[in-house]
């Protein structure tokens, strides 16, 4: 796949700019927190999904949100209305808390949840941010779905197909996964991680062990779709991935980026990039 562009311009940067951006970042993060304690929820019990996420069109694909380190899925819901109000059927992964567990851990979750799931007709598309979109690509890669996609492309087949055909060992059917949308993932790591003693942080550093594997695992790449800032105070690195889809919006920020109509239109062009040609 190949890079685009957003066709707004990104607006012009300047520390004084970064500074009232990452000021603006902070303010909308701690908003998005305090969203954990909205109305409906229950005790002892899944906070139950909003009604929308759960109807949508058959035809599109359905969607599962995989939030960030410190992240409840209530953190994602502004991009899931979104996606619910486009037609697709929105599902979380229930008892991640604030996902503090391991990228590989989670990613097992999530694999499991899947696996548990009848995949629909028109497949599955995660949908991610930051540490989400790491668990995201664990899983294309420990499901088999990046095998298959690669071999399919290297025979001239659909690789859309073969992805979403892809069995797990454990597993004894496809789990439908058609590729993953990802916001502001630190796909080759985060150096500032190294001013954390946090180990969910410090997870991000370059040369752990994950990173590094996910970094080696490029035959997945084209099923994924990176959407980023121009400015991303967490991950000067950068959210590029070599091999995939990577659109630029002009939204600074790590977590305000998730506010933007701009990436709310990036996600959902990502997710019919991802999705088979029928789809749309």
């Amino acid at each position: 796949m190949v890079d685009r562009a957003a066709s707004d311009a990104a607006p012009r940067s300047s520390p004084v700019r970064h500074a009232l951006w990452w000021a603006a970042d902070y303010l909308y993060a701690a908003r998005r927190q305090f969203a954990v304690l909205s109305l409906p929820w229950s005790i002892g019990r899944p906070r139950p999904l909003p009604a929308s996420w759960r109807q949508g069109d058959p035809a599109l694909p359905e969607v599962y949100l995989v939030p960030g380190v410190y992240e409840h899925w209530t953190f994602l819901r502004p991009l899931g209305d979104v996606l619910a109000a486009a037609g697709h059927r929105v599902r979380v992964v229930h008892g991640l808390g604030v996902n503090r567990r391991s990228i590989p851990d989670t990613a097992d979750r999530l694999e499991r949840v899947l696996a548990d799931t009848p995949p629909p007709r028109a497949g599955v598309v995660l949908v991610a941010h930051s540490k989400g979109g790491l668990i995201g690509k664990h899983v294309l890669v420990t499901s088999g779905a990046a095998v298959e996609a690669a071999r399919a492309a290297t025979s001239g087949e659909d690789p859309t197909d073969a992805a979403a055909a892809a069995t797990p060992r454990t597993g004894t059917r496809p789990l439908g996964l058609l590729g993953l949308v990802a916001v502001a993932t630190p796909f080759a790591g985060a150096r500032r991680a190294r001013i954390f003693v946090d180990p969910s942080i410090r997870a991000f550093l370059p040369d752990d062990e994950t990173i590094v594997m996910l970094g080696r695992e490029t035959s997945i790449n084209g099923r994924i779709v990176s959407i980023f800032g121009p400015f991303d105070p967490h991950i000067p690195e950068g959210s590029a991935l070599d091999g995939a889809t990577n659109i630029a919006v002009p939204a600074a920020g790590h977590f305000r980026v998730l506010a933007s109509p701009a990436t709310h239109r990036a996600v959902l062009d990502g997710i019919s990039l991802l999705g088979r040609p029928d789809d749309g």
